[in-house]
């Protein structure tokens, strides 16, 4: 029997118009996801360390979007661009914007630090502590570790017309410090600077401590003993303060012949980029702080006042060891996967059916196993491999060297252009390359963001192909805190599929049309405006229509548009966004019934999924992709079908049903912009997505009566946009 037709209401004569009315702006939109992260160190559910955690990442995260993103919008002011962004703002308006809102999430940070963390950590005897108030005991011991370890290696650096204030590398921490005295009989004053060590640990711990931590500041210590520094002068004060520059790669493909070497160039220029940022400590004198803008070229709106510690990252040393337990979440450990519980043999396991991994929930060791078997097994011949993100693990690696050593052809597309993290795979690709693998680094004029392994093996009944395809880097270190899938498969389609994409990254050809993956920038675009659109035509027909997306980021306007119009034509349409949403929903006449939501909790929300209803026929793609145009456009990325029904029922009833029932760590974003707490019903008892999901990795994976029965009202029942 065919569904009951629905009643879809005709399409509102007035609509909103292009501009800001219809798009978020993406730099105010990543803020608010910031935000979101601090609201996790101010949430008082959370235990102590972990909120001390989150603080730490709210921070690290700022710094690289003024690396990136800030120093972007400056650049583009400075060369005159006044052509406006979907959201109707000039790169001058966002600039300015984007200072203020930066201004009050500073202010959040520091208020946090000081009426939130600071005082529970001291109450749980973690302390920092002056020089001054080091019990007497250990003074002698920080004296010693100051005249061994600290002194040697500082450099006091004189600020006048014989010495030009220094270029200061990018984050390093520094201490402005004003002096005078006499000279040449006349009595003089300067400014000095003096860096801080970078490759010392910035929190000193004091020693033997049976009970609790206690830490002095580097740079608090450095203080103590200016005076060693500059003998014969009188110290007025010294004040902290750090310089963020434009961290951009700046690489003319076109001009460049060896790709390599330009990357190492840029990443010694990355050090001393144009600044864009200022932090100075809260009791900075005014004048101290006018002196040093004038130094590093920044004006009084670049300038940001903490009281907090600059840098915080390096507060990361705290959690560090296993002190504390009861501070902590509770250790999680992700189990092994019920398909592979039975045997050893991967391959085998991947011949009877398509596996499909959730990690952290399903251990990524899993994943190495996959590629350790297949450097070791006689029967395979090659294996080639994508990597973005490596983190130098030595098994991935290894097992790469090792398949040489064991006379399999290995290849290994390594992106040298994965922000931050260039460094790391130059190193790595290098020695890659000195065990004998095949390294390509990456696609002229595009990134390569996939995440792919071929493995072929000569089985017993012949040359088989065996894929994985997943939505995180291939690094185990990740693996533990994002949350992301894989999938192990041996179907034809995707094994020819992946060989094909192989050959396009490291050979010379056109893009061939792919039988089942999605490939970007040459085909996932069009095939996604062709689901939503599909999806549309479904609802004029009155037939079931809903789309569910999971991803990191929602940017793309064409897509956005294109959701729009579904909406408009009935779609029900829920979104999963962790970050960046430029979409506006629950405006009439344009979005009214889409909704966003953002999770934010202890692991971070990687992986992208994509449902489609298809008329009770559902397809769900998995893939490395967000809907951003860096990706459609410019990087290689790969989405993949789950084609087994099995696993496509397991991602609707248990990760995204879950998700969007989630009350506690989900965040509804609103059609102005701000994120509430989604309003449970009057029955509704509190749900948390990732506190079941690991609750139920933990009992064998069995899924809840009430998942069971939240899927099957995940596919057609409407939803109404919440008040």
């Amino acid at each position: 029997m065919p569904p009951p037709r629905r009643s879809v209401p005709a399409a509102r004569k007035t609509r909103p118009t292009r501009g800001e009315t219809r798009f978020f702006n993406r730099e105010l939109s990543w803020l608010e996801f910031n935000q979101r992260v601090l609201d996790e160190a101010l949430d008082g559910r959370n235990p102590l360390l972990e909120r001390l955690k989150f603080f730490c990442i709210v921070n690290s995260n700022l710094d690289e979007f003024f690396e990136v993103r800030v120093a972007g919008l400056k650049q583009m002011v400075s060369e005159g661009l006044s052509e406006p962004t979907p959201d109707g703002f000039t790169a001058a308006q966002t600039l300015q914007r984007v200072r203020d809102r930066v201004g009050r999430l500073i202010g959040d940070a520091n208020r946090c630090w000081r009426e939130e963390i600071r005082p529970a950590l001291d109450r749980h005897g973690i302390r920092f502590l002056e020089p001054s108030e080091v019990p007497v005991a250990d003074r002698e011991w920080l004296e010693t570790y100051y005249r061994e370890s600290v002194s040697p290696v500082l450099t006091p650096l004189a600020i006048d017309p014989s010495h030009p204030f220094p270029q200061l590398l990018n984050k390093s921490l520094n201490l402005i410090v004003r002096l005078h005295g006499m000279f040449h009989g006349q009595l003089r004053r300067w400014l000095a600077v003096v860096q801080v060590p970078r490759g010392l640990p910035r929190l000193v711990e004091l020693p033997d401590r049976r009970t609790g931590k206690e830490f002095v500041f580097l740079s608090h210590l450095i203080s103590q003993h200016l005076a060693d520094l500059f003998p014969g002068m009188t110290l007025e004060g010294c004040w902290s303060f750090r310089v963020t520059r434009n961290s951009e790669l700046y690489i003319d493909e076109e001009e460049v012949p060896n790709l390599l070497r330009a990357v190492e160039h840029e990443l010694d220029k990355r050090k001393r980029g144009a600044a864009v940022r200022l932090e100075v400590s809260v009791d900075c004198p005014e004048d101290i702080r006018r002196s040093l803008m004038e130094h590093v070229g920044l004006g009084a709106e670049d300038l940001y006042v903490v009281d907090s510690p600059l840098n915080p990252t390096r507060l990361m040393a705290v959690l560090e060891g296993d002190h504390s337990p009861e501070l902590r979440d509770p250790t999680f450990v992700g189990s092994v996967a019920p398909e592979l519980r039975s045997g050893n043999d991967l391959f085998a396991a991947i011949r009877k059916r398509d596996i499909l991994l959730r990690h952290p929930y399903d251990h990524f060791g899993t994943v190495v196993e996959f590629l350790e078997q297949a450097a070791a097994d006689p029967k395979v011949l090659a294996i080639k491999q994508t990597l973005y993100r490596t983190g130098g693990d030595p098994r991935i690696v290894g097992a790469l060297m090792n398949a040489v050593k064991n006379g399999k052809q290995v290849t290994a597309v390594v992106e040298l252009k994965a922000r931050f993290d260039e460094a790391n795979n130059i190193r790595w690709a290098r020695a890659l390359e000195e065990a004998g693998v095949h390294v390509i680094y990456g696609i002229f004029g595009y990134k390569v963001h996939s995440k792919v392994t071929l493995v072929v093996r000569a089985d017993d009944d012949g040359i088989r192909r065996y894929v994985h395809l997943g939505t995180g880097n291939y690094n185990p270190n990740t693996a533990r805190l994002y949350t992301d899938l894989s999938l192990l498969s041996c179907r034809p389609e995707l094994g020819a599929d992946g060989t094909d994409l192989f050959n396009l990254l490291t050979g010379i050809c056109h893009p061939q049309p792919m039988r089942r993956l999605l490939v970007a920038p040459h085909a996932m675009l069009k095939r996604l405006l062709e689901l939503i659109d599909r999806e549309a035509a479904h609802a004029r027909s009155g037939l079931p229509a809903r789309i569910i997306a999971k991803m990191n980021a929602l940017v793309d306007t064409e897509v956005i548009e294109a959701l729009y119009r579904a909406s408009d034509a009935g779609v029900e349409i829920d979104l999963i966004v962790r970050g960046i949403c430029c979409l506006r929903p629950g405006v009439p006449g344009l979005s009214e019934r889409i909704r966003v939501r953002s999770i934010v909790d202890r692991f971070l929300e990687h992986a992208r999924i994509w449902h489609f209803e298809n008329a009770q026929r559902p397809e769900v793609f998995v893939g490395s992709a967000d809907w951003m145009p860096r990706n459609l456009h410019r990087r290689i990325e790969v989405a993949f079908p789950i084609e087994d029904g099995r696993l496509r029922d397991q991602i609707a009833s248990e990760i995204l049903a879950v998700e969007l029932a989630d009350n506690t760590k989900a965040r509804q974003l609103q059609p102005d912009g701000t994120y509430v707490v989604p309003a449970p019903g009057p029955k509704a008892r509190p749900r948390r997505a990732q506190a079941e999901f690991m609750a139920r990795a933990e009992s064998g994976r069995k899924p809840s009566s009430r998942a069971a029965q939240t899927t099957k009202r995940l596919r057609f029942v409407p939803r109404t946009r919440p008040a």
